[in-house]
C-alpha cells in the first residue's frame, strides 16, 4: 500500500483521543466553493487553491460533497462511477493533489460516499434493465412485479423523499426502488455483491490517502423484510421521529461493523462519519459503537430553536447518549440540505451568537461554507435556475435547497465575487459584496474574524480540549452558563439585554459589550473564568 502524509498525521492510540474527537470540519460544497476554470461552475482546482485559506481559518478536516461522475439528476448524490471523477470537478488527479495538498497544510480530507442508491447510469443499473427480470444484476437493486391486475401499481405504498411514488416502472413491467429521485436507484444490500464492492470503494480511497468518509443516508441501506406498506401519514417520514421500515432498520449496523475493520487497517486514524436520520439520539449513538462508526451528524441539535430551554435540554440528551459509546458529540447548524441559520433564526446577531455557543461545547463541530461569512439563505432565486430535484416534484419537500448552495464570495465588489471568471452556476445577491472574504478579512467586527478567533481561542484553550463535562451555572430566563473548567460560556438568546455578573476576564463575544455585568441581547461571550 502506497504511504500518504496521512499515515504520519497524528494516531490515537492508548488513552490518547482520536483526531475527529475535538475537531472542527468545515464542509465544501464543491459546485459552489471555487471555480478555476471559468466555466462558472466550481471544482477541485479551486477547491485546491483555496485549502490555504481554510487552514488560516483554523479547521482541522474539510468534508468534500460528491465530486463523483454523475448525470447530475441530484447535484452528484446520483453516483455512475464511485471511482471516477466527473469531468466538471476535474480528474483523478485533481482529486490526488487535494489530498496531498490538504495534507502538507495539516488538514484531513472527508470524502463523500453514497451508499443508498446510485445513478440509473451505474453500470449494474444498465446491465440490470438490459438483462431483464429474474437475472442476477436485478437482484443487487430492489426490482419487483407491481401490484394490481396487470402490474401497474407499485409494489408498496411507499413514497420517494422527493415526492411521489418510491417505485417507477420499467419496460418490461417490473418495478425499482429509488427512496430519492428515480434517476437515484436504491441499492439491494442483501446481495453480496453489493457489500463486496463498497469495502473495494472505500479501500480505493483510503489507498488515495482520504481520511474518511461522510456517509450518505446511513440509515437507509437496509429495508425491512418484505418491504412491508407504510400505512401511515407520509409527513412522518420526514420528521424522522417513527420507526420505518425503510430507514434506520437494525441491519446496517453489521454493514458499518464490515467497514469499521477495513478503516482499522489504515494508519492514521481514517474514520467514518453518519448522516443518519434517527427518531432518537439514543438510537443514533448505536451507530458509534466502538466497532462500528466514528461520528454521527448531530441532527437534533441543528433542528433546535433559538431558544435557551431548548438548547439546554439537546445539550445534555446529546452529551448523555453519546457517553455509553464512548463516541464524541458532534454539533452542527448549516449543511447543504437546510435553510442557513442566519436565516433560519432570523437575524446575524444570532447566527454569530449560535456559532461561539457551538464552538464551545465539547466534541466536534461542522461548519457549512459560508457560514463564516454570515451568508443569508437566498430566498429569491428565479424558478428557471432552480436545480434541486425536489423543487419539480409534487407533495416533495419544499424544493428550496439550492438557497444555501449559491457560490460564495470571495472578493470584489460585483457577482462573481472572485469565485471564478465566467459567472457562477446560480446567480449571486448583489449585496453579498459586503460579505466577500476580502471585505470581512481584516475588520475585527466582521464574521469571518469572529470565527477565526474563536477557532483560534478553541484550539489553544486546555479546557476546550478532550471531555464531555458541562457544569451548567445559574442563569435567568433565557440565558445559558456553563462552564469547562476555567472556561465560562454565557448565551442571551433573548431579545432584551440581561444582568448576569461576570464570571472572569472576557475572551471572545459575538456582539458588542456594554457594562462587565450585562450579556446584551443575542449574544453569547466567552470568559477566563
Amino acid at each position: 500500500m502506497t504511504q500518504h502524509l496521512a499515515d504520519a498525521l497524528p494516531t490515537s492510540t492508548g488513552t490518547q483521543p482520536g483526531w475527529w474527537r475535538e475537531a472542527v470540519i468545515y464542509q465544501v460544497y464543491p459546485r459552489s466553493f471555487a471555480d478555476s476554470n471559468g466555466d462558472g461552475m466550481g471544482d477541485l482546482e479551486g477547491i485546491r487553491s483555496r485549502l490555504p485559506y481554510l487552514k488560516e481559518l483554523g479547521v482541522d478536516a474539510v468534508w468534500l460533497s460528491p465530486f463523483y461522475a454523475s448525470p447530475q439528476a441530484d447535484a452528484g448524490y446520483d453516483v455512475a462511477d464511485y471511482r471516477a471523477i466527473d469531468p466538471m470537478f476535474g480528474t483523478l488527479h485533481d482529486a490526488d493533489a487535494v489530498i496531498r495538498e490538504a495534507h502538507e497544510l495539516g488538514l484531513r480530507i472527508i470524502v463523500d460516499l453514497v451508499p443508498n442508491h446510485c445513478s440509473d447510469q451505474h453500470e449494474w443499473f444498465k446491465q440490470a434493465l438490459r438483462e431483464g427480470p429474474g437475472t442476477p444484476l436485478r437482484e443487487r437493486f430492489h426490482f419487483r412485479p407491481g401490484q394490481g391486475a396487470s402490474g401497474e401499481l407499485p409494489p408498496n405504498d411507499w413514497e420517494s423523499i422527493f415526492g411521489g411514488p418510491a417505485w417507477t416502472r420499467v419496460a418490461d413491467g417490473e418495478w425499482y426502488l429509488h427512496l430519492f429521485a428515480p434517476e437515484q436507484p436504491d441499492f439491494n444490500w442483501e446481495h453480496p455483491a453489493v457489500q463486496d464492492e463498497f469495502r473495494s470503494i472505500l479501500r480505493f480511497w483510503l489507498d488515495l490517502g482520504a481520511d474518511g468518509f461522510r456517509i450518505d443516508v446511513a440509515h437507509g441501506l437496509v429495508k425491512a423484510p418484505g418491504l412491508p406498506d407504510l400505512g401511515r401519514d407520509e409527513q412522518l417520514k420526514l420528521l424522522g421521529n417513527q420507526v420505518l421500515p425503510f430507514f434506520d432498520q437494525d441491519g446496517v449496523h453489521e454493514i458499518y461493523r464490515s467497514w469499521r475493520l477495513v478503516l482499522d487497517e489504515y494508519a492514521g486514524d481514517r474514520i467514518g462519519v453518519a448522516e443518519a436520520w434517527t427518531p432518537s439520539a439514543d438510537r443514533t449513538a448505536l451507530y458509534l459503537r466502538p466497532d462500528e462508526l466514528h461520528q454521527a451528524f448531530n441532527f437534533h441539535y441543528l433542528n433546535t430553536g433559538w431558544d435557551a430551554e431548548a438548547l439546554r435540554a439537546t445539550i445534555d440528551e446529546s452529551l448523555d447518549s453519546m457517553r455509553p459509546v464512548g463516541a464524541p458529540t458532534t454539533w452542527v447548524l448549516s449543511n447543504h440540505d437546510v435553510v442557513r441559520h442566519r436565516t433560519r433564526f432570523g437575524s446575524l446577531e444570532k447566527a454569530r451568537a449560535a456559532a461561539l455557543l457551538m464552538l464551545a461545547l465539547p466534541g466536534s463541530a461542522y461548519v457549512y461554507q459560508g457560514e463564516e461569512l454570515g451568508l443569508p439563505e437566498v430566498v429569491d432565486l428565479p424558478d428557471e435556475v432552480r436545480q434541486d430535484p425536489s423543487f419539480f416534484k409534487a407533495n416533495g419537500q419544499d424544493g428550496l435547497r439550492d438557497g444555501c448552495r449559491v457560490p460564495i464570495p470571495w472578493s470584489g465588489d460585483r457577482a462573481p465575487y472572485g469565485f471564478g471568471t465566467g459567472g457562477s452556476w446560480l446567480p449571486q445577491p448583489a449585496e453579498w459584496a459586503g460579505l466577500s472574504v476580502e471585505a470581512q478579512t481584516g475588520d475585527p467586527d466582521s464574521t469571518l474574524e469572529l470565527y477565526r478567533s474563536a477557532l483560534r481561542v478553541r484550539r489553544a484553550h486546555p479546557a476546550l480540549g478532550p471531555g464531555d463535562a458541562v457544569e451548567w451555572l445559574p442563569a435567568p430566563a433565557g440565558v445559558l452558563a456553563f462552564r469547562r473548567g476555567d472556561f465560562v460560556c454565557t448565551v442571551n438568546t433573548t431579545d432584551e439585554p440581561v444582568r448576569l455578573p461576570a464570571p472572569g476576564t472576557v475572551l471572545l463575544a459575538s456582539g458588542e459589550l456594554g457594562e462587565p455585568d450585562v450579556l446584551p441581547a443575542d449574544c453569547t461571550v466567552w470568559w477566563q473564568g
